[in-house]
């Protein structure tokens, strides 16, 4: 027989974990006893909860929090699902910060991923955590079809979408006006005396990619200037691509004087393609996003900045003020860019740079 003072059997618990059963068996209680114990009601005496934390202890035994939070909560597990490009990303790292505070001043805990632009894996944790039973979700989507979010959404789990607006999908949504903030950064460098003004993009499939490209267009539309389709470069994806891609623009023929990068990994690639060919000082360019240290580099990076961390408090507020009134209407909020002028987007073209 086994008493609270042996130490339990090693090879039994690396392959299970301790149950209710387990723990009430040992300490010589009921189960109910244990689950009073678990969830911090009255109803169990002084010595018999000192029973059942030394053999609670003795096992390893871990409550399912869960369970208990959907009993004493009315159904909520206090939690909330967050899923996102790459949690890597300073832009996404800020989201995620945002939501953790709001989150966290309510006492819900976020459970955040990554879906490294992948589709499937964005359909994998959509279902993941819902099965979790969170009682939010939050994600950037990948996917264009979203027909994988209906489920949640009929079911009563608030969906707040950040960063891109989803195609056919009634849903709370937080973004920025993409189209008007890249048209803003063009615009900028042509008036700056510009006119082969690069446009070094993000993945196609990214609806944000695409609005900002389409915001390129209009600004050079207006000024009047022919697109020159050598010097778009759609797809790129991390610091690498973008690095690569601009050197590969500046040292061909009929080089851009001006760049704009769509988002601020491609930025930072671009920056080191810039110092390397000792064109930093020559060659103008504008960011979309902002991203640490932008205002400490020579010359400091002129920059189209959204507020991430507005916009993950945007999202997570949402969620909460659904699970309070489920039976709101969907909102869009449309958060505000602006530019933040450091230097480099000032610089102008070099003397008799034509068309």
């Amino acid at each position: 027989m086994t008493s609270m003072s042996d130490p339990p059997d090693e090879t039994l618990h690396r392959r299970t974990r301790a149950t209710m059963r387990d723990v009430a068996a040992l300490a010589g209680v009921g189960i109910k006893t244990v689950s009073r114990w678990a969830n911090g009601e009255s109803g169990v005496s002084p010595a018999t909860a000192t029973r059942v934390a030394r053999a609670a202890s003795a096992l390893r035994f871990q409550p399912d929090l869960v369970a208990g939070n959907l009993r004493r909560t009315g159904g909520r597990s206090m939690s909330v699902g967050l899923i996102l490009a790459s949690v890597d990303n300073p832009f996404c790292a800020a989201i995620h910060r945002a939501v953790e505070d709001v989150a966290g001043s309510r006492g819900v805990a976020v459970f955040s991923a990554s879906t490294d632009e992948d589709p499937r894996r964005e359909r994998a944790l959509v279902a993941a955590f819902t099965s979790r039973r969170v009682d939010g979700l939050i994600l950037t989507a990948t996917a264009s079809d979203h027909r994988h979010l209906h489920a949640a959404i009929e079911t009563g789990t608030p969906v707040v979408l950040v960063d891109r607006a989803p195609d056919g999908l009634a849903a709370d949504v937080v973004v920025v006006d993409n189209v008007e903030g890249a048209a803003t950064a063009t615009a900028h460098l042509v008036r700056r005396g510009h006119r082969r003004i690069a446009h070094l993009g993000d993945l196609s499939v990214i609806v944000t990619a695409r609005q900002r490209h389409e915001g390129h267009l209009r600004a050079l539309q207006t000024a009047g200037i022919p697109l020159d389709d050598r010097l778009v470069v759609p797809g790129l994806r991390g610091v690498d691509a973008a690095h690569a891609a601009t050197r590969e623009l500046l040292t061909g023929p009929e080089p851009p004087t001006a760049l704009f990068t769509s988002q601020n990994l491609v930025t930072i690639g671009a920056i080191r393609a810039l110092r390397e060919l000792g064109a930093q000082h020559t060659v103008a360019l504008v960011g979309f996003d902002d991203f640490a240290l932008a205002d400490l580099v020579d010359p400091g990076i002129t920059v189209v900045a959204q507020n991430p961390a507005d916009i993950g408090r945007a999202a997570a507020e949402r969620v909460f003020a659904r699970l309070a009134d489920p039976d709101l209407p969907p909102e869009r909020i449309v958060l505000p860019t602006r530019l933040v002028e450091r230097g480099s987007g000032e610089i102008p073209p070099p003397a008799g740079a034509g068309a």
